[in-house]
């Protein structure tokens, strides 16, 4: 089935929010479907998404994600949180908090997940190590957007470059590089 066709719910309702008020960042169909089938292969799972933006992502992990899962949803932006939370306010399994990730991530050390999803810098290329160790064993870890994309700034693809070395030279994961949708990594916690 294509993608398209089975938006979550809240989907349609926060792709117009982000026409409205000029969200330039959406989360690419391909990417929210991939979240949702992983999500949906760990019962009672608890997950973090670095970087809600507009929820995109968001809801399909949310639709994804059976009656006992539980997700922290983070970004630092108060007006796209508030949004977001305006959509999934009725949901208890949903967390969503107004913050620095890089000060979450190094204050919540004890946590433990079984999917991350780093769609910012912190967790993605500033603080690897600490969002990494808050992986359990089995736990998986995606990042998107690791093909070159048009708004990338200048320096960007070098950058780029070197987390997806530094990423597949990691003891303790297994690593997997996708070269679809926007270019996807994903890697599971071996132990």
């Amino acid at each position: 089935m294509n993608p398209a066709e089975s938006v979550p719910g809240n989907y349609k309702k926060l792709l117009e929010k982000c026409l409205e008020i000029g969200f330039t960042m959406p989360a690419d169909l391909g990417v929210g479907s991939l979240l949702k089938t992983l999500v949906a292969g760990k019962p009672n799972g608890n997950f973090l998404e670095l970087g809600t933006g507009i929820g995109l992502s968001l809801s399909w992990m949310v639709d994804g994600m059976d009656d006992g899962g539980t997700i922290t949803s983070i970004d630092n932006d108060p007006k796209l949180t508030e949004i977001v939370n305006s959509f999934f306010t009725l949901d208890p399994r949903v967390n969503i908090l107004c913050q620095d990730g890089a000060t979450w991530l190094k204050n919540n050390s004890k946590n433990k997940f079984d999917l991350i999803f780093a769609d910012t810098w912190p967790g993605k290329y500033s603080e690897l190590g600490e969002v990494l160790a808050l992986l359990k064993v089995g736990g998986m870890y995606i990042i998107d957007d690791m093909d070159p994309q048009p708004n990338w700034p200048e320096g960007h693809a070098e950058k780029a470059l070197a987390l997806v070395e530094k990423l597949e030279n990691l003891k303790d994961f297994t690593f997997t590089r996708m070269n679809w949708s926007t270019g996807i990594i994903l890697m599971t916690k071996t132990r």
